[in-house]
């Protein structure tokens, strides 16, 4: 008798849980920072995903120009300076990610083709489109904007437009809570510290063309990096 009300003690804290995360957090965690125009609104790349399964929109507002901002993006990759998120929780799973607080020149180059690498052992996402100080697109489902609010704020917003296979029936309730209560919020959570990352160095990049640290220009514009 007993065990049986633990048995139901547990199902009903589970469900409870879930309604939370279903009807409140993973809302919240899909357009994280973004406004209601931004996450319904189309933005360059939707087209390459016309059917996504999973779709989020989240933004955040840079006290830096654009010209300050785009570096940071254009640098992205475990090749190149990493993604500025958890860069030690993603080196436990072999990213083998750098640290780098600073734009190096030649990797400022970016063009349609060019292979972005989240895993060394993984394979590369491809850009697909590219305009630079405003939109990098990567296949399949990633893309980043950059949109000017004015002389010293930028509005940087990223979309994800998921897909995935069905498997078959035994298996789907499976892939399901896999991709809604694994990958999602843990795809945030990367992302949220990627996004605050960029903000982070652009704001200080943009303080130090102010003349508010002077000092700190020559360390944030470097020929080469090192992980």
């Amino acid at each position: 008798m007993h065990r049986r009300r633990r048995i139901k003690r547990l199902l009903f804290a589970l469900s409870a849980l879930a309604a939370v995360y279903w009807l409140a957090l993973r809302p919240w965690h899909l357009r994280w920072g973004a406004t209601d125009d931004e996450a319904a609104s189309p933005l360059p790349g939707d087209d390459l995903v016309p059917q996504p399964r999973l779709r989020s929109t989240r933004a955040v507002t840079i006290d830096a120009p654009v010209r300050d901002v785009w570096p940071w993006i254009a640098q992205l990759g475990q090749h190149h300076a990493g993604f500025y998120s958890y860069f030690w929780l993603e080196n436990l799973v072999g990213c083998r990610m750098p640290h780098v607080d600073h734009i190096v020149p030649e990797w400022q180059t970016i063009e349609p083709g060019d292979e972005i690498w989240l895993h060394p052992k993984a394979p590369p996402l491809r850009v697909a489109r590219v305009e630079p100080q405003r939109t990098l697109i990567l296949e399949r489902d990633w893309s980043f904007h950059l949109r000017q609010i004015d002389e010293h704020r930028t509005r940087f917003i990223v979309r994800s437009l998921g897909i995935y296979e069905m498997p078959d029936l035994k298996l789907a309730p499976l892939n399901f809570l896999y991709w809604r209560l694994v990958f999602e919020p843990g795809h945030f959570i990367m992302e949220r510290k990627m996004m605050l990352g960029i903000k982070q160095r652009a704001e200080r990049l943009a303080a130090s063309r102010r003349g508010e640290g002077q000092m700190l220009v020559p360390n944030l514009v470097q020929r080469r990096t090192s992980p």
